[in-house]
């Protein structure tokens, strides 16, 4: 009898293969490796976006949050304003009432504003300047031969900006007639 030899070679397909087939088959290969690479980057560009994109809207919603609720609470900071103007000085002057009345009303005003300072809220008041359409409203046009045309004249209405957002316009009377700026 003899001896089987237990350790019989197994098939070797690669080493069968001719070099062509296997140089094709590495390319083939590589090229799925680098086309799962570009997947891949991109996949991470697409996430790193969608994370920054997450961040400014959060960022913006934060900061953005109180703009239905501050709209609506300028009326009482234009009812304040319209309150200090009726009361002539001389009224104030002859009348000790009418006095801390109108130093109440004021300093409520000075408070308000400065709790829409604190939360972003910026007056614009733009008497005197020139006209600008992003951040004024032209109510009518006054003659004004010595004032430059185009130039705001009276602020009936101050506007607010909440962040670098307008919040509501400036409500204007502007110059017409005068000389061309």
């Amino acid at each position: 009898m003899t001896d089987i030899d237990n350790e019989t070679p197994l098939p070797q397909e690669d080493a069968a293969q001719p070099q062509d087939a296997q140089a094709e088959k590495i390319a083939t290969l590589e090229a799925e490796l680098a086309d799962s690479r570009d997947r891949l980057l991109r996949a991470l560009a697409e996430t790193e976006n969608v994370r920054r994109r997450g961040e400014r809207e959060r960022d913006d919603t934060a900061r953005y949050a109180i703009s239905r609720f501050a709209g609506d609470i300028l009326s009482v900071a234009d009812n304040l304003r319209r309150a200090l103007e009726s009361v002539p000085a001389s009224a104030a002057e002859g009348n000790e009432f009418i006095a801390k009345l109108t130093d109440g009303v004021g300093a409520t005003e000075r408070e308000l504003l400065k709790l829409f300072e604190k939360h972003g809220l910026k007056r614009v008041d733009p008497a005197g300047q020139v006209f600008d359409p992003n951040f004024h409203e032209v109510l009518y046009e006054v003659d004004s031969p010595d004032v430059t045309a185009g130039t705001v004249v009276q602020v009936l209405e101050a506007g607010y900006t909440i962040g670098d957002r307008l919040l509501r316009p400036a409500r204007v009377a502007v110059a017409k007639g005068g000389p061309l700026s």
